[in-house]
């Protein structure tokens, strides 16, 4: 999840240096006439640190000296500094200046290149998920795409930022894809021409009596275009919306306070979300305003599935545990982590993680995610995957902490109808296509459900 931005990482560096070096010297030389034995220890680890930067020092001149052909300087310190932070936890990285700069491009939803989320997975590049009507998702890219070549060049010894850097461009270049897909034998080859990605992270659409959301991340223009969708979806259907569906699959997040905002425009009151740091005292929490409910208490269905991550987890968490809304689909990605990005004076960022989050039952889902009040396959059979589906198949994850299992409370307000819903769609339905809603098993699932509650809630009216 991308976060604000915090301009301490000076101040705590130099913290560090007061607090660890100084105290280490000055002690030396009186700690055992002051009867402290505890400086001991402080010496130790301060020599323990000097000796290890000593060793990074030497690596550094032997690469320098006797690599086989000339490097910088400062290519070798971004490498070093990118491997301090990527072996941390899989979110945790240095940003160059340019990929700050492109970062907080793509947090105002406007940025240069294909249109599609990806991350980096044993040495591959994995998409997590292609953006609306971008050229990525127009060519057919799909979520859980390994990208393998790049201009038929290998991805491999590439970092994250270095392959991202190469699939961004000029508008009206064009760049060729070899994609390892699963179910797929022979790798999938795709020429895409980059465009200025304007990300439309809503989308509405009325069925019948029933409003339909999708959105796809949660840029610094979320829960306004999410409150101006509904009420779109209030005019178009006279006001007489039986109920909504928000789609939050294969949303891989974005800013925490976008979650929140989102999250508030369909509750008011309670928490929405809480954190917890290193520190006792850097714990948060997020409460609901009050009557900020712009659906007025409207049945509300919440898809989700393995692509549903961050601040997806977070609404889907929260409007679960308030029993605000019934979540269908299948279990998220389980990313209960939070990123702090911290600016680094014209030297780029540091995106940190600084704490993990919990749902207002007090839920960690690090690792686990969120389980759906109603579990729906998207498809009959169970595709052969290639990449890791969730959170917990990463490398250096996060260990949650908390309550052990995403199971959410116990409900008691579930339509009947949710024994009856199938889990999977029955064989020979047709293969999902994202442009025909009659293909979506998951999406008419809902529809079912929510006419379902909207039933119920007329029945309890009267």
């Amino acid at each position: 999840m991308r976060l604000r931005g915090r301009l301490l990482l000076g101040a705590a560096f130099t913290a560090g240096l007061a607090a660890g070096a100084a105290p280490g010297l000055l002690l030396r030389d009186g700690g055992v006439r002051l009867g402290m034995p505890a400086a001991f220890a402080g010496q130790a680890a301060a020599s323990d640190t000097y000796r290890l930067l000593h060793l990074f020092g030497r690596v550094f001149e032997i690469v320098r000296a006797d690599y086989v052909q000339p490097v910088s300087d400062h290519d070798l310190i971004d490498n070093a500094l990118n491997g301090m932070l990527t072996g941390l936890d899989p979110h945790s990285s240095y940003m160059t200046p340019k990929a700050f700069e492109d970062m907080q491009a793509e947090t105002r939803g406007r940025f240069g290149g294909l249109g599609m989320e990806v991350t980096e997975e044993n040495g591959l590049i994995k998409v997590v998920s292609p953006i609306d009507d971008t050229p990525a998702s127009r060519a057919g890219v799909k979520a859980g795409d390994l990208i393998v070549l790049l201009d038929g060049k290998s991805v491999q010894g590439l970092s994250l930022t270095e392959a991202v850097d190469a699939m961004r461009g000029d508008p009206g270049t064009t760049i060729r894809l070899t994609i390892k897909r699963a179910g797929v034998d022979k790798p999938v080859e795709i020429s895409l021409t980059r465009e200025i990605i304007h990300t439309q992270v809503v989308r509405q659409r009325l069925i019948e009596s029933i409003g339909y959301i999708r959105l796809s991340s949660f840029d610094e223009q979320a829960a306004n275009a999410l409150a101006q969708a509904v009420k779109t979806l209030q005019r178009q259907s006279g006001e007489r919306l039986q109920g909504l569906i928000l789609d939050l699959r294969n949303n891989p997040g974005g800013l925490l306070d976008q979650a929140v905002a989102v999250t508030n425009e369909f509750l008011d009151q309670g928490e929405i979300v809480a954190t917890r740091g290193r520190h006792p005292d850097d714990g948060q929490s997020w409460y609901a305003r009050p009557n900020r409910d712009i659906a007025g208490g409207l049945p509300l269905v919440v898809l989700i599935n393995s692509g549903s991550a961050s601040a997806s987890e977070i609404v889907a968490g929260a409007l679960q545990d308030d029993h605000r809304a019934v979540l269908l689909g299948t279990r998220s990605f389980g990313k209960g982590s939070v990123q702090t990005v911290i600016p680094l004076e014209g030297d780029g960022a540091v995106r940190l993680t600084t704490a993990r989050y919990y749902t207002p039952s007090g839920r960690s889902i690090q690792g686990v995610g969120i389980v759906p009040d109603v579990e729906v396959a998207e498809s009959h059979t169970e595709e052969a995957r290639f990449w890791p589906e969730h959170e917990a198949d990463l490398t250096h994850v996060l260990a949650g902490q908390g309550k052990p299992l995403a199971t959410p409370p116990p409900r008691n307000d579930l339509p009947p109808i949710v024994k009856e819903i199938p889990r999977q769609p029955p064989a020979g339905w047709p293969k999902l296509d994202v442009d025909k809603p009659a293909t979506d098993f998951q999406l008419q699932e809902a529809l079912t459900l929510v006419r379902a509650m909207a039933g119920q809630t007329h029945a309890a009216a009267k």
